[in-house]
């Protein structure tokens, strides 16, 4: 039935001790209108609801592929009570037929908490285990991230090891990045059906144990293919980290929470070349970079096994793959076909996927760019070299304080006002961001002369760094918040271009940037992303209509 989705949230009734398995982003129910719900699931044929979407005739929900993609705003967030589809029709059925009614709507699928307090509700955990848990999930967040970046700093050192070229090894870096764009549909259903905490800890230690390979090569094709699965495997927490943070926070705290998550994905990026290009210096060698991750993901997956509990309930799970054994044509559709057909079907899914995907591509793009304009320019070595990366590491954090700052300020006052805050409000520090990257992008352009100071280039990392992470985080919950229960598809289509496009932009880096120089090479990006800051603004005005022209929007 439609109320069997809970892939990540509960709706919990406020006159009992039921949970309705309803994902938070539908619609509220309260003591009035859940028996007329019941009522219609039964008795009703099937309807098309506009915050629903399109019923099948056994009720069920058309849901996306990725349990990872969760809007951070909860049911009250769109729907207030005087909502058409909150509000039900004066003509309710009486309260022994109610009783009835629910008796007959109960599903083997409805999960049920002992009570409105119920320590085993991850909502109810004590807010210091959330932010343990939290914290321990952005450190192997933060780990991957690492991963997909050191290598960077081993071209040059395994080029020659190997005797090929900078660009072939360039592709030790573009292959792990495009296992992001792999990954994610295989673990995003797996932590639907088996829960959360055994896919994304099994991925993530086998990602672990394939950085030994790497470590250990004695030819390019161990490196490239180990790369590659590495990648796969390391998607696991990428792809499940965003479910588990919204099994357990509430819709303003989310906001916080995934702020960290985001930033933690470009952390761990940023910091791998400062890392990676002291230990390629050093007497340890290129081969510890792999070692060192090794390090990382055993200890940070050992701690992170004991102490992050499951979030999801896994006979929801059981009970969702039971159905998809008899319905493999439906889960091709929605986690293949439905993707692709959105992204060619809906504008604004299309220009924030190129947006995000430019932005995405850029950010690699700098691991190959970096060392051109401050080790071959400017004349550092590789390990100082690397350490104006830190800058963009302290863009992300501001570009994170202010997403927090809006969040707790201006988002909570009008959820607290209207009961609801529509998709738009997202845009507004995605448009701060989209004006501070392209002056950052030309800032570091034009003064790469080595006869200025280094410190203005260095600093130009900060509207960067802020940047990214506003476009990019923001960019990703306003697609959520727009296509609802569509959203798992929408983030898919995203994830896959943006992971092709980041796996493609170092390959072309260097040539680019001997041709170019860093200025105009620079130049030429920060012009096609200032192109490209009219889509925030035009979405944040226009947006409303465009989303009532879209067949997957429910507004």
């Amino acid at each position: 039935m439609a109320h069997q989705r809970m892939d990540e949230g509960s709706i919990r009734s406020e006159i009992g001790r039921t949970t309705y398995p309803l994902d938070d982003r539908l619609f509220p129910l309260n003591a009035s209108n859940r028996n007329h719900w019941i009522a219609e699931q039964i008795l009703a044929p099937p309807t098309v609801h506009r915050l629903q979407g399109n019923a099948d005739r056994d009720g069920e929900f058309e849901d996306g592929g990725y349990g990872s993609a969760k809007s951070s705003l909860s049911s009250k967030d769109y729907l207030d009570s005087s909502s058409t589809i909150a509000t039900p029709p004066s003509s309710r059925p009486n309260a022994a037929e109610s009783s009835l009614l629910r008796k007959e709507a109960k599903d083997p699928n409805l999960i049920e908490w002992d009570g409105p307090c119920d320590p085993g509700n991850p909502q109810n955990w004590p807010r210091w285990r959330k932010w343990v848990v939290t914290m321990i999930l952005g450190l192997i967040t933060v780990c991957i991230t690492f991963a997909s970046s050191i290598f960077s700093t081993a071209t040059m050192a395994t080029a020659a090891q190997f005797d090929v070229s900078s660009e072939v090894m360039i592709l030790g870096t573009s292959l792990f990045v495009l296992g992001f764009a792999v990954g994610p549909p295989i673990w995003g259903p797996l932590s639907e059906l088996f829960g959360r905490k055994y896919p994304m800890f099994i991925g993530f230690f086998i990602f672990a144990i394939f950085q030994l390979p790497v470590a250990v090569a004695q030819n390019v094709q161990t490196i490239m293919l180990c790369r590659f699965l590495g990648g796969i495997f390391g998607s696991a927490p990428l792809g499940i980290v965003g479910g588990q943070l919204t099994d357990i926070w509430d819709v303003i705290d989310r906001g916080v929470a995934m702020t960290i998550f985001a930033g933690a994905t470009f952390i761990g990026p940023v910091a791998g070349p400062i890392i990676g290009g002291f230990i390629g210096q050093s007497h340890l060698g290129w081969r510890w970079t792999e070692y060192l991750t090794i390090i990382m993901g055993f200890s940070f997956g050992a701690i992170g096994f004991i102490l992050v509990p499951e979030t999801y309930d896994t006979e929801l799970g059981h009970a969702k793959a039971d159905e998809q054994q008899v319905d493999l044509k439906n889960i091709v559709e929605k986690c293949l076909l439905r993707p692709f057909a959105m992204l060619f079907r809906e504008p604004i899914l299309i220009l924030v996927t190129i947006y995000m995907s430019l932005i995405y591509g850029i950010l690699y793009l700098f691991f190959e760019a970096y060392p051109i304009a401050f080790q071959e320019t400017r004349g550092w070595n590789p390990g100082v070299g690397a350490l104006p990366f830190l800058s963009i590491t302290g863009g992300v954090m501001l570009g994170g304080s202010i997403i927090v700052f809006t969040t707790k300020t201006r988002f909570r006052r009008k959820l607290e006002k209207h009961g609801h805050v529509v998709p738009e409000e997202r845009l507004i520090p995605m448009v701060i961001g989209g004006a501070l990257f392209p002056i950052g992008m030309f800032w570091f352009a034009w003064t790469t002369n080595p006869n200025i100071l280094w410190v203005p280039q260095v600093l130009a990392g900060i509207p960067i760094g802020a940047g990214v992470l506003m476009i990019f985080l923001q960019g990703r919950n306003y697609i959520i918040d727009c296509y609802l229960m569509y959203a798992n598809s929408a983030i898919a289509a995203n994830t896959f271009v943006r992971s092709f496009v980041g796996a493609g932009f170092p390959m072309f880096a260097t040539a680019m940037y001997h041709t170019l120089g860093v200025d105009w090479a620079t130049s030429l990006l920060g012009f096609l992303t200032a192109a490209l800051f009219l889509v925030p603004v035009l979405f944040f005005f226009y947006g409303k209509k465009i989303r009532d022209l879209s067949k997957y929007t429910p507004t």
